[in-house]
């Protein structure tokens, strides 16, 4: 089976791909790098009552846009 070429596809696109094809490891590498450089990282150690109030932070933030 010939594999689909990954730097044509969407994000959306390769995620499903990599969903579907969970043993793929070179997808599993594209879809890695592609993620974004800037996107916030949380730390685990935060407490539950702290990612909720992260989480009404940003959905009172996205809705106001």
């Amino acid at each position: 089976m010939m594999k689909p070429d990954f730097s044509k596809m969407t994000r959306q696109e390769l995620r499903a791909y990599v969903l579907e094809n969970r043993e793929d490891d070179d997808a599993i590498e594209v879809l890695i790098k592609t993620a974004n450089p800037n996107a916030v990282r949380y730390s685990y150690h935060l407490t539950d009552e702290q990612m909720n109030e992260i989480l009404k932070n940003y959905l009172k933030k996205k809705q106001g846009n």
